[in-house]
């Protein structure tokens, strides 16, 4: 990882924050994505310490409205010449249904488009830095889990769980479209499952929620098995050609039977670029690039 450029999404706290200090330990430059000022110079001062002759950056936003992920990717995209690696981490845990002011639910904002968004609007940059990975954040919660196209946002009868179970199923399948739509251009793309482990999920909500899930938390595991997946995912020469796949600790993890499907996980994408709206052009990315890869590619403006 020394002299690579990482841009991390979440690394104020939780899992994120260990990762973004343990690939600041391998040598690389981070670029943070946080809506906290304090947070993020607080999580600067740490990496600064572990590299005091690395500049790594942070950038604000919050990441559960597009436009902010549009704004904060064009931001990056003109700072940083080349990007090796773009860790999606970010993601919440919501005991009531809210919805954005741009009109989506926000566990769904923040948890997949988010995601999908600040990949599309970083993938020319990412293209052109190749070699380089994606690593998205999964979670077993999404074992018991189906995408209900009539129903993406859980309008009908939201329940944090199958909530927050669906949005890590949408991870798993944007994962598996992207490395499909990304094979050939020398990116890959793969999904973290980190456990069950110690994390800031749902500990800002008020009330009795708020309360067990600080409780709960007490409990919960160290994220180091997450953090060397995220490391190994982003650094392991055996992987260089890996994409698409789903990891717990350094091995395959099981997936259930929706996340593996491809009709469903195309579906979810053409879904996802409905609702953030996103505008499309003919872009050739390289005369090099294998024809596969001279596609139809969504912008940001």
């Amino acid at each position: 990882m020394k002299g690579k450029v990482v841009v991390i999404t979440g690394a104020t706290a939780g899992i994120g924050q260990f990762a973004a200090e343990h690939l600041a330990k391998l040598g690389a430059r981070l670029v943070l994505i946080a809506r906290d000022r304090d947070r993020a110079q607080a999580t600067l001062s740490r990496l600064r310490a572990i590299a005091p002759n690395v500049e790594h950056r942070a950038h604000f936003a919050d990441l559960s409205l597009m436009a902010d992920v549009r704004r904060v990717a064009a931001e990056i995209a003109a700072a940083e010449p080349r990007i090796d690696v773009l860790v999606n981490n970010a993601g919440g845990f919501f005991a009531s249904r809210k919805i954005t002011a741009e009109g989506l639910e926000r566990t769904f904002a923040l948890n997949h488009m988010a995601y999908f968004v600040l990949t599309e609007c970083l993938q020319e940059r990412l293209i052109a830095s190749a070699p380089a990975r994606i690593v998205n954040m999964g979670s077993v919660a999404h074992l018991p889990r189906a995408i209900d196209f009539d129903d993406l946002q859980t309008s009908k009868r939201y329940e944090l769980f199958r909530a927050y179970g669906r949005s890590k199923l949408c991870n798993i399948l944007f994962t598996r479209e992207l490395a499909r739509r990304l094979a050939g251009t020398g990116v890959t793309a793969n999904c973290v499952d980190p456990g069950i482990v110690a994390t800031n999920l749902g500990q800002r909500e008020g009330g009795v929620f708020g309360f067990l899930m600080r409780i709960a938390m007490l409990f919960a595991g160290r994220p180091d098995r997450a953090v060397d997946t995220i490391a190994y995912l982003a650094a392991a020469a055996e992987l260089a050609d890996v994409t698409g796949k789903y990891y717990f600790g350094r091995r395959r993890a099981v997936q259930n039977r929706a996340a593996q499907d491809d009709t469903i996980a195309a579906r979810l994408w053409m879904e996802s670029e409905r609702l953030a709206a996103l505008r499309t052009t003919p872009v050739e990315i390289s005369a090099s690039l294998p024809k596969s890869a001279q596609r139809t590619a969504e912008f940001c403006d």
